[in-house]
């Protein structure tokens, strides 16, 4: 409950929590009754004050940061900005390391764009060198066959490319998911499809689990939908059954959004009796399982997936292209029941019409031809030998791995707090993403995610055990 003198908050509003409690703030601001340099509450008071979660505030003071209304100073918390004018200053050189540290899931982002990938052990896909631009040329080229001038004119299928849904069938039928090309729908991205169900299905005040560690972006999106997070922690079997079951059982929730494949942070994937009983709680308790496989093509195929296993009934699977082929070609896709598509097929609709027949096309003819699976085939081969690597440079400085690397991902236990070592290690010129990052509550700690395609530099080892030791501090003698 709120405390203090604040009203409270209308949970029942069209506007979310977070954006009411930005808007709070922000008037305060205009008003002048906070006057630049002002300290803000710490995300802890700030929530106490107003009855809501630790990450509503975190979503609701990110938003002021975007308005360029606040900043956050490393430890020592949020503060209003002076909103006059500032002198013009010349922009950065592309490629050049941001000067601050990631603090959220933005930040984040917005470094890996800004930042050189050879030098991003934080990155969340594979560097642009890993890639295949012939296979991408190849596509574009057959495109601009006369047999392809529609797509080029019109707006297309609002389910996505016909041939590119036969294609996806093919793909899931591989791993074990019957879907025909009419239960599949095409979108922006991996990330678009998870807007569409979050914005379909889910409703302000719904209670859903997430993976504790999980995705920043999928945290935020939620809590500024609304929706109230459910922490379930991972372990290398998957899910913390135990703790899901307690959490559905006291809130009921909507849904469980996962990755029960080569999961983002830690490179776990779901065995499979966690995934039969984890099913069997969906039915239990009621609630939609969200299966995003954004990672797949890194996996091998025999690993089980949920949606394999419930037949698209619970399930609703996700996934794209951006991790395999390129981040550039934003085509993603969801598969699910004939009753659940017709609604996001409408969300899809008044989001933006449809998606790129174009992109989806030449996807498709990745796809038909083969050659995607044989370069995804390569990529696993590769990323084998750079996670060896990757472990030998870290046990050869001292390092132990929370979760031993896999897929991309290895989750590196550094010793001491990540979120103060990211500033150092950015200073020195290494982009990395601290464990706090892929906390649904916030929690600092001493994880952080390692992405074994960038981080094979030996360089980026030794300044880490350098800044590790530095911010220990001398040792203490008896």
């Amino acid at each position: 409950m709120p405390t203090g003198t604040h009203p409270p908050l209308q949970r029942d509003a069209s506007q979310p929590l977070a954006g009411q409690l930005a808007e709070r703030y922000a008037q305060r601001i205009r008003e002048r009754l906070l006057l630049p340099g002002a300290r803000l509450p710490s995300v802890r008071d700030c929530a106490r004050q107003h009855g809501v979660s630790p990450h509503t505030v975190v979503a609701a003071y990110d938003q002021l940061q975007a308005a360029g209304m606040l900043e956050a100073r490393r430890q020592r918390g949020f503060f209003v900005r002076d909103t006059r004018p500032a002198p013009a200053t010349a922009r950065r050189p592309a490629g050049t390391m941001p000067r601050q540290a990631p603090v959220d899931a933005t930040a984040l982002i917005r470094g890996m764009f800004e930042a050189d990938a050879a030098r991003s052990p934080g990155l969340g896909t594979l560097p642009a060198d890993w890639l295949d631009p012939v296979l991408l040329q190849s596509a574009l080229r057959r495109l601009s066959l006369a047999d392809s001038l529609p797509l080029q004119v019109s707006y297309g299928d609002p389910s996505g490319d016909e041939r590119l849904r036969e294609a996806l069938s093919q793909r899931l039928a591989d791993l074990g998911i019957h879907a025909s090309p009419a239960q599949i729908l095409t979108t922006n991205g991996a990330t678009h499809a998870l807007d569409l169900l979050i914005r379909t299905h889910m409703q302000p005040g719904d209670a859903v689990l997430v993976d504790d560690p999980g995705w920043a972006v999928i945290f935020a999106r939620l809590t500024q939908a609304g929706i109230r997070l459910l922490p379930v922690p991972r372990n290398a079997h998957g899910p913390d059954l135990g703790v899901l079951a307690a959490l559905a059982k006291e809130h009921a929730p909507r849904a469980y959004l996962t990755v029960s494949v080569l999961h983002n942070p830690t490179g776990h994937s779901i065995d499979l009796a966690t995934a039969h009983r984890l099913l069997r709680l969906a039915d239990e308790h009621d609630f939609m399982i969200v299966e995003d496989d954004s990672y797949g093509f890194l996996a091998p195929e025999h690993l089980p997936r949920l949606a394999a296993l419930d037949g698209l009934r619970r399930v609703v699977y996700v996934s794209g292209f951006s991790k395999v082929l390129t981040p550039a070609w934003r085509v993603g896709y969801l598969a699910a029941a004939p009753e659940r598509l017709a609604a996001l097929t409408d969300t899809k609709l008044l989001d933006g019409l449809t998606s790129s027949a174009v992109l989806e096309r030449a996807v498709a003819l990745c796809l038909e031809q083969g050659r995607l699976r044989r370069h995804a085939q390569r990529l696993r081969e590769r990323l084998a030998q750079a996670r060896q690597r990757v472990a030998t440079l870290a046990a050869k400085q001292g390092f132990k791995w929370a979760a031993p690397p896999d897929g991309l991902f290895g989750w590196l236990d550094a010793g001491v707090d990540t979120e103060r070592l990211a500033q150092p290690l950015l200073d020195a010129g290494w982009l990395t993403a601290p464990g706090a990052l892929f906390s649904a509550t916030r929690c600092p700690g001493s994880l952080m995610r390692v992405n074994v395609a960038t981080s094979q530099d030996p360089a980026f080892w030794r300044q880490l055990r350098a800044s590790v030791d530095a911010i220990r501090g001398p040792a203490v003698t008896p």
